[in-house]
């Protein structure tokens, strides 16, 4: 099976990870990239598949041609997951009318012009306005700037509420496009939040925020530390479950939408 890119071999004592990707056919007859990894942890080969596509694992000694030979025998697996992957968005293009979400809905998305790119709310949903020559690279920062804006005016609202009682308030809010995680609390106190967050319920959304703003009072997730979840946020098992089978789809959409 030809590559169309290639790893250089990988020296002995090289620790860093090295990537590419090549082009595989899949059962369908689809044509997707797989993204290679030569892992110099790695014991054995891996094929997987995220909300970014399909990864390759190799270890430091394997072939780009046992690779390759690997995917191939898994080609039935991988055209099955992938079909199972989120596909209510898609990728935007200037000019055409789309759905995009936000706090749990599909809002319609419709273009207009403008002198700066980016996203404001109307009647009739969401327009972007984009400069005559703004390129992709412009649609996804002005969906970006849009999405923290809208999750930052919900962090404001609700973060009030649940001060009283906590040692002292997180010391910075950040937003970051997160792989797996859906917030975080470091030692210093800044609190970092999945973006993709915005995308779907709010009551989900405010219960990761809960959950986060608890590790101010235990940093573990001991028994004390649940009850003073479920103190908080009585139903935090119905976010729990809406995450598990909403996740990928969340940070899948946020992925598309914000690929330039």
């Amino acid at each position: 099976m030809p590559s169309l890119f290639r790893l250089s071999p990988t020296a002995p004592g090289v620790s860093r990870l090295q990537r590419d990707t090549f082009a595989f056919v899949l059962s369908d007859g689809r044509r997707i990239d797989v993204l290679r990894v030569r892992d110099p942890r790695a014991k054995r080969l891996r094929l997987s598949v995220g909300e970014r596509g399909a990864r390759l694992t190799l270890p430091p000694r394997t072939s780009l041609v046992a690779g390759e030979r690997f995917v191939h025998e898994h080609r039935d697996w991988l055209t099955d997951q992938l079909a199972q992957q989120p596909g209510d968005v898609v990728p935007l293009v200037p000019g055409e009318p789309a759905l995009v979400p936000l706090r749990g809905q599909l809002l319609p998305l419709h273009w207009a012009e403008g002198r700066v790119a980016r996203v404001v709310g109307d009647d009739q949903g969401l327009s972007l306005q984009l400069p005559p020559r703004a390129g992709q690279a412009a649609i996804a920062r002005a969906l970006r700037d849009f999405y923290e804006a809208q999750a930052r005016a919900d962090i404001g609202r609700w973060l009030p509420a649940y001060l009283p009682g906590l040692p002292r308030p997180p010391s910075r809010i950040r937003l970051r496009v997160l792989s797996s995680q859906w917030g975080s609390l470091a030692p210093d106190g800044t609190l970092t939040l999945d973006l993709a967050l915005v995308l779907g319920r709010p009551a989900a959304f405010e219960y990761v925020l809960v959950h986060e703003l608890c590790h101010l009072l235990h940093a573990d997730h001991s028994r004390r530390f649940w009850r003073e979840v479920e103190a908080r946020c009585p139903d935090w098992r119905a976010s729990r479950d809406y995450f598990r089978e909403e996740g990928r789809r969340l940070k899948a959409g946020l992925h598309v939408l914000l690929s330039a």
